[in-house]
């Protein structure tokens, strides 16, 4: 527990210092060393596509790195309410509330226990967001370090309301998604699904790519896509998680069946392991209304 709260509060400075289409993407590096430690210390084999997807991993991170477009840290909270509150951001806000409402009061009842994309697509997009307002909050607690207070500002306690409300609700719909599906089946997709809302929408707040060259675009999202393989590969070669075992005992009387005969007789049947069945007239009429 400790060494994944000093880990979220090292992804959380990361935020403040990196854009988010470099520090969401490296968020793959954890399944590789989870994978590395899980065959140390927990006797989990680490088969050799495990392997291949670890070394997918690393080579789309190195290459998401030497390719990542350089940020300008805002130097205000008025600033970064500013990028928030453009028209295009504004309306990428608005899209995602109103999808996540849709999934939320429409598909969530009907198909949230068979289809893994439901719970997976609200916490994608909510979790874009989430990462947003991080990053604001974490700029807020850096320039307030360095001597310019951003307490002061009501947009600080905007970004921070924001953001507690999208954690919560992410990691709500996360773990219901946890509890319905094989988890070696969400993470990958949970993975895919966040990190490219979180790019798309970084790129729309922050400007990440504007002035870069079409090559150093490429070159990102290549590494993006090869991360996304080898997270792929990696969470395939995971043993399924074993079915609930939901019947425990057999019942103790014999099983009792029903059916009416074309000349209106009733019949009960008496279903026993070994024998014939038993066939009892309960009562007989000429005619059924």
């Amino acid at each position: 527990m400790l060494t994944m709260i000093v880990g979220e509060i090292a992804n959380f400075v990361a935020y403040i210092f990196a854009p988010a289409v470099l520090v969401t993407p490296l968020g793959a590096l954890s399944i590789i060393v989870s994978a590395v430690l899980a065959h140390f210390l927990l006797d989990e084999k680490l088969q050799k596509m495990g392997v291949l997807g670890c070394i997918l991993c690393m080579v789309g991170s190195t290459v998401i790195v030497l390719h990542a477009p350089e940020e300008s840290t805002p130097n205000s909270v008025l600033e970064i309410w500013g990028l928030a509150t453009q028209p295009a951001f504004l309306l990428y806000t608005a899209s995602a509330i109103a999808v996540v409402l849709v999934l939320m009061l429409h598909f969530v009842p009907r198909y949230g226990q068979t289809n893994i994309l439901v719970y997976i697509g609200i916490c994608s997009i909510i979790g874009s967001l989430t990462v947003m307002s991080i990053k604001a909050i974490g700029i807020a607690i850096k320039l307030t370090i360095e001597g310019t207070n951003q307490a002061g500002y009501f947009q600080t306690w905007v970004f921070a309301m924001v953001a507690v409300t999208c954690i919560i609700t992410q990691l709500n719909y996360l773990n219901m998604a946890l509890d319905t599906f094989n988890t070696a089946v969400v993470s990958p997709i949970y993975y895919a699904m966040f990190t490219s809302l979180t790019i798309l929408a970084s790129a729309i707040m922050f400007k990440d790519w504007s002035g870069q060259s079409a090559s150093n675009i490429v070159s990102v999202l290549c590494g993006f896509i090869t991360v996304l393989s080898g997270t792929a590969v990696l969470h395939s070669t995971r043993e399924p998680d074993a079915p609930p075992v939901t019947d425990l005992y057999s019942p103790l009387s014999p099983k009792l069946s029903w059916r009416i005969q074309g000349n209106g007789e009733l019949w009960k049947q008496k279903d026993e392991d070994g024998l014939s069945p038993d066939f009892v007239t309960i009562f007989k009429q000429d005619y059924f209304s």
